[in-house]
């Protein structure tokens, strides 16, 4: 099973996930919070990641729109933090 991918460039923060992928402006990004709901609350945020048998799920507050990462891969949200600030 491939994971979420989340790397920088040009100032924006991307993130792949098989064939998807969004870039996300860094000056967008309001907050980057666990979310201990089992699908997520929001029924409009863009979902990323298989839902079933992960133990983290981020969810990533913008400007325009939200989005909910599911993933086993407990950095990512250090990265996503690290990247919004430089």
């Amino acid at each position: 099973m491939v994971g979420i991918n989340v790397r920088e460039k040009d100032g924006y923060v991307i993130i792949s996930w098989h064939f998807s992928k969004v870039e996300i402006p860094k000056t967008d990004i309001i907050e980057v919070i666990d979310d201990d709901t089992y699908g997520g609350e929001e029924k409009t945020a863009v979902r990323m990641g298989y839902p079933y048998a992960t133990t983290e799920r981020l969810f990533i507050r913008t400007n325009n729109q939200n989005y909910i990462l599911f993933t086993n891969n407990t950095s990512i949200k250090g990265k996503i933090e690290s990247l919004m600030n430089t």
